[in-house]
């Protein structure tokens, strides 16, 4: 069953994309809760809500806190979106009806190049590492499953749109609340590459990751289906491979296990980037190409956009930003080769 738990706001930020609160439960005390107002509307002091403990019960790290299910004061008097048709989370009590992109769009995206990245932390320097090759790309961001569902949960993609350095968000699959919504991550790359002219995609998971420790059980593992997409499209896919320098359990380092699983079952080659003198970390697997690229650790850091990762800075874990900057570089190089 779910874990709900019915409780009173008493503190309520702005409403955004996602509403910060804090709500009184009784026998549990106040705690910080989250409200996807895209979903569940905006909340104020005073509101009786009822909210999802079961993450923060169980202290997941990153995905660990308590999310609003539904606002009872004045949470149930929502409509939908009109036209829409299409059900997301869908089965689900928060099943919602949206427009997909895939009405608009069933052209092939006339293989322009794909980025693969394996957890949300690594889109910032990626995005930024393409426009530092190839200033002026039109880069589009694909979120997949793998990591937080909610389009609206990230705040680096609204810098990263508001810096110019993403032309565009589509929600793809069970993800949900993007610019654009789309049924499957095929209609969103076709959809983004040719009715909105983005140059190339990156398709990456939100914040957060699934994982169990196995070698499948993993949100990592959203890499591969991202990947087998893109190419069976015609397009070129270069993959941002998770690596660490410094992250505390082994299979995370050096090339993590994720992405040596997802590069071992790859039906097709794919180009990997990787900083210079970090290739021989990484598993040729299926015949792919492993390029070696010159990333600019300092410049990124002086970028503002996000340096840390689970708590380690780019100082404390340069190979993981390292990683990401050169899967950017990489695909702003083939885009070269294109134009």
């Amino acid at each position: 069953m779910l874990v709900l738990r019915e409780g009173v706001v008493t503190e309520a930020a702005e409403v955004a994309p996602e509403q910060q609160l804090v709500v009184d439960v009784p026998g549990r005390g106040p705690r910080a809760a989250t409200a996807d107002t895209a979903l569940v509307g905006p909340c104020e002091i005073g509101d009786s809500v009822v909210i999802n403990t079961a993450a923060a019960d169980l202290a997941l790290g990153s995905g660990g806190f308590d999310i609003v299910h539904v606002n009872l004061t004045r949470g149930l008097g929502g409509d939908g979106a009109s036209g829409a048709h299409v059900m997301k989370l869908n089965y689900s009590s928060l099943q919602h009806a949206v427009i997909p992109v895939e009405d608009a769009s069933e052209g092939l995206p006339e293989g322009r190049p794909v980025g693969v990245c394996f957890l949300h932390g690594q889109l910032a320097p990626f995005a930024w590492a393409v426009a530092q090759v190839r200033a002026g790309t039109r880069l589009g961001f694909i979120q997949a499953a793998g990591g937080a569902l909610p389009g609206g949960h990230s705040r680096t993609v609204a810098d990263l749109r508001a810096r110019g350095l993403l032309a565009g968000t589509v929600t793809a699959g069970s993800s949900y609340g993007g610019e654009a919504e789309a049924i499957s991550l095929a209609g969103a790359l076709a959809y983004g590459l040719t009715e909105l002219g983005w140059d190339a995609a990156v398709i990456a998971p939100g914040p957060g990751i699934i994982g169990s420790g196995s070698r499948f059980g993993h949100g990592g593992m959203a890499a591969l289906d991202a990947a087998h997409t893109a190419l069976a499209l015609g397009c070129p896919v270069i993959v941002a491979p998770r690596m660490s320098s410094s992250d505390e359990r082994e299979r995370h380092q050096g090339c993590s296990h994720h992405t040596q699983t997802v590069l071992d079952l790859l039906l097709a080659p794919v180009s990997v980037g990787a900083p210079v003198g970090s290739g021989e970390l990484i598993g040729r697997g299926c015949g792919h190409s492993i390029v070696e690229v010159e990333v600019d650790l300092a410049a990124y850091d002086e970028s503002g956009l996000p340096a840390t990762t689970m708590g380690r800075s780019i100082e404390d874990d340069p190979l993981f930003f390292g990683a990401a900057l050169a899967g950017g570089a990489l695909l702003g190089s083939q885009l070269d080769v294109a134009s």
